[in-house]
C-alpha cells in the first residue's frame, strides 16, 4: 500500500483580516503551489475544510484560481475540520484514487464578532449554559484539585506558547507574556483568564498530499504519513472523567499502533491548547508523562522546544490562533516545517518524528465531538 507524503504547505498568517473567506482560501491554495512550483494541472482532488464556510467552499476557492472540473470535497467536523480533510486525503492517496492532493482549511471568526463561539442551541448542555470556557474551567477545577495545585501552575502553558508564538511570523500573536500577565489578565471562567484562552482568528492553511513518487518527480521535499486517525466522542449519560479525555487517548492509542512508535519517540507535538488546561491534560493522555503529572511535566522545562517533548512550537492555539477549521491543517504545516528543518528560529532540534491532535465540538453526553491526530516523520 503507498504511503502517502506531505510535500509541500502554506498558511495565510492567523491574524484579523479583511478578506472573505474565499479570498483566505485562494491565497493559501496559491501560496502553496507557487511554494512548491506544482503546476495546477497536476492536482487530482482537492479537500476543503471549514468550521462555518458555507456551502461548496472548496468549489468558490477553486474558481478563482481557474482549477475547475476536479473532484472537490467539503468538510465539516467542528475544530477538527482539517484534520478530517487530511484524514480523507490521506486515505484517497493510500488507495491509489489520487497522486496528488490539495488539502486547504479556512475560516474567518472575525465575521461572528468576539465571545465565545456558540454552540448548538438545540444540545441540553449548551442550552444550560456550558459554553467551552465553562466546560474547560471544570477540567481545570477538578484537574487542580485532584493534584493540590494552583491556576499558576497550568498558566505557564499560555507562557511557553507565547514565546513561541514570537518566533512564528503567522501568529497571531508574537510577543512574550509573563506569568504574572496571564493571572492578572481578565478573568474568563475560574480558574481561567484571558491569556490562557485561544484567540478567534482568522486565516487559511493549506498542505499538498501526494504520492512519494510524485514527489520526487515534482522534487519536492517530502515528509512521510504514518498514521492518520479520525474518532468520535462516545455517549454516556453518566459521570464522566473530566481529566481523561476519551477521544484524544482512543485516537492516540490507535495512532501510535499504526506508526508503530511510542510517546518517547515523540520530538514535537502540536496539540489542541484551546485552553491551558488542555495542553497539561494532553501531555498525559498523549503519555509523555503519568496521570497528575502534567503541571511538573510544564514547570520542569519538558515540553518547551529543546525538552523532551516540544510541545506547540508554533505558539499552538493561544499564540498562533485559532481559526477553528484551519487548526489541523497549519498543524500539518508546522509538521511539515520542523521535519524538513525550515522552522527558523523555533527549530526543534534533529526532529524527526511529528505528532498532530486536535479535538472539534460540544455535545452534550460525550469529551468532544471528533478528534484528529497524525503521525509524521522524516
Amino acid at each position: 500500500m503507498t504511503i502517502p507524503v506531505i510535500a509541500g504547505a502554506h498558511t495565510v498568517p492567523f491574524v484579523k483580516q479583511s478578506d472573505d473567506m474565499v479570498a483566505l482560501g485562494t491565497g493559501a491554495v496559491h501560496g502553496l503551489l507557487a511554494s512548491t512550483g506544482v503546476d495546477r494541472g497536476a492536482v487530482d482532488a482537492v479537500v476543503s475544510a471549514s468550521g462555518g464556510g458555507g456551502t461548496l467552499l472548496g468549489q468558490r476557492i477553486l474558481t478563482r484560481l481557474s482549477m475547475t472540473g476536479i473532484p472537490v470535497f467539503n468538510v465539516e467536523n467542528a475544530c477538527a475540520s482539517g484534520a478530517s480533510a487530511a484524514h480523507l486525503a490521506i486515505g484517497m492517496v493510500r488507495s491509489g484514487q489520487a497522486r496528488v492532493v490539495v488539502v486547504v482549511a479556512t475560516e474567518r471568526l472575525s465575521a461572528f464578532g468576539g465571545g465565545s463561539l456558540r454552540l448548538d442551541p438545540t444540545d441540553i448542555e449548551a442550552a444550560q449554559g456550558n459554553i467551552m470556557p465553562a466546560s474547560y474551567a471544570m477540567r481545570a477545577t477538578r484537574y487542580l484539585w485532584e493534584n493540590g495545585l494552583k491556576p499558576r501552575d497550568i498558566a505557564g502553558v499560555s507562557v511557553k506558547n507565547r514565546a513561541n508564538g514570537a518566533l512564528n511570523p503567522i501568529a497571531r500573536f508574537q510577543s512574550e507574556v509573563t506569568l504574572a500577565e496571564v493571572l492578572e489578565s481578565k478573568p474568563i471562567a475560574d480558574p481561567l483568564t484571558l491569556l490562557q484562552c485561544s484567540p478567534n482568528s482568522d486565516g487559511s492553511s493549506a498542505v499538498l498530499v501526494c504520492t512519494e513518487d510524485a514527489a520526487r518527480e515534482l522534487n519536492l521535499d517530502s515528509i512521510k504519513v504514518r498514521a492518520s486517525v479520525i474518532t468520535s466522542g462516545l455517549f454516556s449519560d453518566g459521570p464522566r472523567d473530566l481529566t481523561l479525555p476519551d477521544v484524544t487517548l482512543r485516537a492516540i492509542k490507535e495512532a501510535y499502533a499504526q506508526a508503530d512508535i511510542g510517546p518517547g519517540d515523540v520530538d514535537l507535538a502540536e496539540v489542541h491548547d484551546a485552553f491551558s488546561i488542555a495542553e497539561v491534560l494532553y501531555y498525559e493522555t498523549l503519555g509523555f508523562c503519568g496521570r497528575g503529572q502534567g503541571a511538573r511535566f510544564l514547570a520542569e522545562g519538558r515540553a518547551h522546544i529543546g525538552g523532551d517533548v516540544a510541545v506547540n512550537p508554533s505558539g499552538g492555539l493561544i499564540a498562533r490562533g485559532h481559526p477553528v477549521g484551519a487548526t489541523g491543517v497549519a498543524q500539518l504545516g508546522e509538521a511539515y516545517e520542523q521535519l524538513t528543518g525550515r522552522a527558523g528560529k523555533r527549530q526543534v532540534p534533529n526532529a524527526s518524528v511529528a505528532v498532530t491532535h486536535v479535538t472539534g465540538g460540544g455535545i452534550s453526553g460525550v469529551d468532544n465531538g471528533a478528534c484528529g491526530v497524525h503521525v509524521l516523520t522524516v
